[in-house]
C-alpha cells in the first residue's frame, strides 16, 4: 500500500511518531512518503495513495491553527480513505473533541474514514515528565502503532467518540486562535541569557522570530507552539503569559526509547490525580495489544472463539505436561484424547513410574 503521512509538529513529538510510523508501516511492505506541516509548505498531491494519515498534537483540545489551515489547501478524491494519529500529555476526554474540524473536512470531501488514534506524549508545556513515565508511554505508543497498522491492514476502523458537551467545551478552548496573538505581545529573549544562536529562528514553523538590532524580536503571528522555548539551549526565551508553566529541554525521545522498562510500572491501578488517566487508556492498550498479538511462546490458531480447538489450546497453554510432549495429532481428535487421558488415569496394574514402590515384605 501507498501511504502519505501529513503531521504538523511543535516540539517535535509528532514527528517521533511519524518517524515510528514510517519504521512499522515500511517493516510491513508499504511504501511511505510524509510531509511535516509549516507555514510554507505547499499542498501535497494525495492522488495515488491508498491510505493517508493525518498526525497533529492536540492544543487546548483542539488541533493546531497550522494544521487546520493546511488542511483546507488540500484536495482529495472521493473514497480516498484515511486516519488519524494525534497525541497530547493526558488522556483527558474532552481530547475526544479534537478532531472535528478535520472530520468535518473530510466527510464534506466523501473521504472514507479508517480510525483514530490517541497517543499520549510527554508534556513540553506544564511541567517535565520523569524519564521513567515517558519510558513507559513510548512503550505503549509502540504498542498502539502496531495495533494502528493490524486494524488498517485488515479494514477495521476505531472511532474515538465525542458528544456535544466535548464539542462545546473544545471550541470555547480554541485558545490558539487568538491567544497566540494576544501572548505573543509578551514573549522576549533574556539578553543576559541569549546566545544569538538563532536556534529560534531556524526553527520557528511560523517564521516568527527575526534578529533585529542584535537582538531577538518576535512577531504575532506565533501558535504556542513552544519550540522556541522548549529548544532553547540557554533557557533564555520567557513566554508571556505562559511562564510558569514552561519546560526546557529536549526529551531525547530516542535515546530513552533504547533503554530498559523501569523494574515496576509507572502507571499503576491505583494511580491518582493527574495519572488516574493514563490507568484506563495504559490497559486498555495492553489488553488490545494480548489480543491482537499473544505471546510468540503461544501461537494462536484461526480456530473461532469457544470451538473445541481454541478450548484445547488454552488447556495445553495453562496446564502443560512437562514429561509428557503431545503427539502432532489434531487438537481436539480422538488420538490426543487418548493420549490424555492415559496420562491421567493409567491403568491400575500399570503403576505410573512416579508412584512410591510397593511395601515389600522382609
Amino acid at each position: 500500500m501507498n501511504v502519505l503521512l501529513l503531521y504538523y509538529t511543535g516540539t517535535f513529538n509528532t514527528r517521533y511518531l511519524t518517524d515510528r510510523a514510517q519504521a512499522h508501516f515500511q517493516a510491513g511492505g508499504h511504501t511511505v512518503t510524509r510531509v511535516e506541516i509549516n507555514c510554507n509548505t505547499p499542498a501535497a498531491d494525495t492522488s495515488g495513495y491508498d491510505w493517508i494519515g493525518f498526525g497533529y498534537p492536540i492544543y487546548a483540545f483542539n488541533s493546531p491553527r497550522p494544521f487546520n489551515r493546511y488542511l483546507k489547501s488540500l484536495r482529495f478524491a472521493p473514497g480516498q480513505r484515511f486516519f488519524i494519529y494525534k497525541n497530547s500529555g493526558e488522556t483527558f476526554a474532552v481530547n475526544n473533541a479534537s478532531s472535528r474540524t478535520l472530520l468535518r473536512y473530510m466527510k464534506k470531501s466523501r473521504t472514507v474514514f479508517c480510525g483514530e488514534y490517541h497517543f499520549v506524549m510527554p508534556y513540553t508545556i506544564h511541567f517535565p515528565y520523569e524519564q521513567a513515565f515517558v519510558r513507559e508511554i513510548l512503550e505503549k505508543d509502540e504498542k498502539l502503532l502496531k495495533i494502528m497498522l493490524y486494524n488498517l491492514e485488515h479494514g477495521i476502523s476505531p472511532r474515538i467518540k465525542s458528544n456535544l458537551l466535548y464539542n462545546a467545551f473544545s471550541a470555547i478552548l480554541s485558545v490558539q486562535k487568538f491567544g497566540g496573538f494576544i501572548n505573543s505581545f509578551f514573549y522576549k529573549a533574556d539578553a543576559e541569557k541569549c546566545t544569538l544562536c538563532q536556534r529560534c529562528v531556524r526553527d520557528c514553523p511560523e517564521q516568527n522570530i527575526r534578529v533585529e538590532g542584535g537582538k531577538i524580536r518576535f512577531g504575532h503571528t506565533c501558535d504556542m507552539c513552544m519550540r522556541c522555548s522548549f529548544f532553547c539551549p540557554a533557557n533564555a526565551i520567557r513566554i508571556g503569559f505562559l511562564e510558569g508553566w514552561k519546560v526546557n529541554g529536549d526529551y531525547h525521545l530516542e535515546q530513552i526509547a533504547d533503554q530498559p522498562l523501569p523494574d515496576s510500572p509507572y502507571i499503576r491501578k491505583d494511580s491518582r490525580g493527574f495519572y488516574a488517566c493514563f490507568v484506563r487508556t495504559f490497559a486498555r492498550i495492553d489488553e488490545e495489544y494480548a489480543r491482537l498479538f499473544p505471546h510468540p511462546s503461544v501461537p494462536r490458531s484461526d480456530a473461532p472463539p469457544g470451538s473445541q480447538t481454541r478450548i484445547d489450546e488454552e488447556y495445553a497453554r495453562l496446564f502443560p505436561h512437562p514429561s509428557a510432549p503431545r503427539s502432532d495429532a489434531p487438537p481436539g481428535s480422538q488420538t490426543l484424547i487418548d493420549e490424555e487421558y492415559a496420562r491421567l488415569f493409567p491403568h491400575p496394574s500399570a503403576p505410573r513410574s512416579d508412584a512410591p514402590p510397593p511395601d515389600r515384605k522382609p
